[in-house]
């Protein structure tokens, strides 16, 4: 790549309003620069056009082409490659033998009668000193032999086009309201769920629960179940785990017939190190697709780190993108892991504490500028499409607009409040949470970046952690849930379960997000079938039944959920960015604030109640419109729904000519205030 000049200043970016950035404005305007030297340099290549260059998929694997097959694989360090399948015995077969033609590209014209729909096949390599079977790199379909374990590329062209019922899908105008879901463990039974379940039995409670946009975890196909899809091996196949890519289209069709919006997890910042299923040693070296020595290797993840400075490499990873949009009808993505693409050591034991950890000869600007150019070819193919970054390192202006010199995100998640909350559980006594810090932690936020909030997500339930629910519960979760149980554990998880929510969702920035059964307080963890668990189902599926037994809690809080998320939907909750703290009190443990007219307050105390408690709030009479004490919600009773405040002035000398609520705020409790 050529080298990157120094560009616009800050000021001239209309960037950040930021004064710490101001040091670093030649840094963020050379990469804004760079960025668009690329964009320029790739669209003078291909006709102006960085869309005709994310045509990997098109051009490379098997397609039929006038009445013939044409296959086409890059493969630079190899000498041979063979396609071998039945009709060879599963040897190479000079009949089936790729011929080597000009930038390491192997291609091959077949006679119709050589394939088959569903017909296996796979790849035999040969590279100086070595060979190997691979799975084609650009395969839309892959699948596993359930004895043997191996996996093969199938031939997938069936003879009638899966035909869309929406084929252009309005998304809603609602607030984003993310249900993140894993298709495999979305059934109650103890085995793997399939797509048409999927569609069929999980989408109509996700409706019901009032999200409007559904991300999927875990399709691009991975060979290890337990990798949660994080180690994907094909990144054009669906997993075939859940069914076929005809099934996968029927989830997203019947989603958009019911107005919801579907996103995917996209993982484009590392592969597998598998090398039969996998990109890696594709062509017998370490380097085709990825980082050569350390830098391509991520030593947590056990995973190959892709190199962004490859052309090929740009193309292959933009085309996934343009893939999944055009043949799939999806509305975005979560990219994920975006820290471990923007730090050449993958930002591995930092903190990340000052702004002179972004701005660093360590910052991988060919990583930045793929980000880039994926946020713009994205919002090209759809101009509503969403993309959101999942990166825990806060770079700022990752959800920044392009215009503005940003990287072109729609929003960020901010993984900072479901990892505060879990602090707070695990280090602090409820009587010592500090209001402060929770307040900071909710609402701070960069002004040019919309950002989705959540109080926990998958990360929180997977194996070596616990939901929300395991912590406040305990194992009093298998023998304390029925509604009439008392039990102070009961009543405090279930209280502070239904006010970490709320408040999270009331300072949320933009959107918010929700793993599925989380809604309603899902017992236990996340663990797929493995060695270590006797490969048991137990732990990965969704207790829906719990939810719907009226006698226990779980029920309450699916309720409380509902219609917390209604609100957010109804008033709008999202559409006044700016909230504004009326009252914080560290001791009394009380936290109040105004956002779009609603006045929220929460009392986090543990047992201390206060009535006539007073604070300033914009004059006018006000009614109780939602409150966690209400007996639906498996709440106490203490507050009347439908309650009637007035504000009123005090000139006494404590508080001075002012308009105050005077409240009663029950212990552990929120309520919802809104003016009439």
């Amino acid at each position: 790549m050529k080298k990157c000049l120094k560009g616009r200043s800050l000021s001239d970016s209309g960037f950040f309003d930021d004064p710490g950035l101001i040091p670093y404005a030649d840094i963020i305007g050379s990469r804004i620069t760079c960025a668009k030297n690329l964009e320029k340099q790739i669209k003078k290549q291909n006709n102006g056009s960085v869309y005709l260059f994310s045509d990997y998929h098109n051009f490379f694997g098997l397609h039929l082409e006038d009445s013939e097959w044409v296959f086409r694989e890059w493969a630079p360090h190899a000498d041979d490659i063979f396609i071998i399948c039945d009709k060879t015995s599963w040897q190479a077969d000079k009949a089936f033998q790729l011929l080597k033609t000009e930038n390491g590209i192997f291609e091959k014209k077949f006679p119709i009668h050589f394939f088959s729909h569903t017909d296996i096949f796979r790849l035999k390599v040969f590279w100086p000193g070595g060979q190997g079977d691979r799975i084609p790199s650009a395969a839309v379909r892959v699948i596993q032999d359930p004895e043997t374990l191996i996996f093969n590329a199938q031939v997938w062209c069936p003879h009638k086009a899966y035909q869309w019922k929406i084929s252009s899908f309005l998304p809603p105008k609602d607030p984003l309201l993310i249900y993140e879901a894993h298709v495999g463990m979305a059934l109650e039974e103890d085995r793997v769920g399939t797509y048409v379940e999927f569609a069929n039995h999980i989408l109509p409670k996700i409706v019901h629960a009032g999200y409007n946009t559904l991300q999927l975890m875990a399709i691009q196909e991975h060979p290890y179940y337990a990798s949660f899809g994080y180690h994907v091996s094909s990144f054009f196949a669906p997993s075939s785990r859940f069914g076929t890519p005809e099934e996968l289209k029927y989830l997203i069709d019947k989603a958009h017939e019911k107005g919801i919006r579907v996103l995917i997890d996209i993982i484009h910042s590392h592969s597998v190190r598998n090398e039969v299923e996998g990109l890696s040693r594709f062509d017998g070296t370490l380097h085709q697709f990825f980082h050569d020595g350390f830098r391509g290797i991520h030593s947590l993840w056990d995973s190959r780190c892709f190199d962004y400075a490859k052309p090929r490499v740009l193309s292959f990873l933009l085309s996934n993108l343009r893939y999944w949009i055009e043949k799939f009808n999806v509305d975005g993505f979560r990219f994920d892991g975006i820290t471990s693409m923007l730090f050449k050591d993958h930002g591995i034991g930092r903190s990340f504490t000052s702004y002179d950890d972004y701005f660093g000869p360590d910052v991988d600007i060919d990583a930045l500028n793929y980000l880039f150019l994926a946020n713009k070819l994205v919002h090209e193919i759809k101009k509503k499409a969403v993309t959101i970054a999942e990166d825990v390192s806060g770079y700022p202006g990752l959800a920044a607009e392009i215009q503005k010199g940003g990287v072109g995100f729609d929003y960020r998640f901010s993984m900072g409040i479901a990892d505060f909350w879990i602090k707070l559980l695990k280090d602090f006594k409820d009587e010592n949470w500090p209001m402060e810090s929770l307040w900071h932690e909710l609402t701070t936020r960069r002004n040019e970046e919309k950002t989705i909030s959540y109080a926990e997500c998958h990360d929180q339930a997977l194996v070596g952690d616990k939901t929300l629910m395991m912590h406040l519960m305990g194992s009093n979760i298998y023998s304390a849930m029925e509604k009439e149980n008392k039990k102070i554990e009961t009543v405090r998880a279930v209280a502070l379960h239904k006010m970490i929510r709320l408040i999270t969702i009331a300072t949320s920035n933009a959107g918010y997000l929700n793993f599925m059964g989380n809604e309603f307080g899902h017992p236990e963890w996340v663990d797929f079938p493995s060695k270590q668990n006797n490969f048991s189902y137990h732990y990965a599926r969704r207790q829906w039944s719990l939810k719907y037994d009226t006698r226990l809690y779980y029920d309450s809080l699916f309720k409380f959920d509902r219609q917390m998320i209604e609100m957010a939907k109804n008033k709008d909750l999202f559409s006044i960015p700016d909230i504004k703290l009326l009252h914080l009190h560290d001791d009394d443990k009380i936290i109040a604030f105004e956002r779009n007219h609603l006045i929220f307050i929460f009392n986090f105390h543990p047992v201390q109640s206060y009535t006539d408690y007073m604070f300033d709030a914009s004059q006018g009479r006000y009614s109780m419109m939602f409150t966690t004490e209400d007996k639906r919600f498996g709440g106490m009773e203490r507050l009347k729904q439908g309650q009637v405040h007035f504000t009123f002035n005090n000139d006494s000398v404590n508080f001075g000519s002012r308009n105050l609520l005077s409240l009663y705020l029950p212990s552990r409790s929120a309520q919802v205030l809104i003016p009439e």
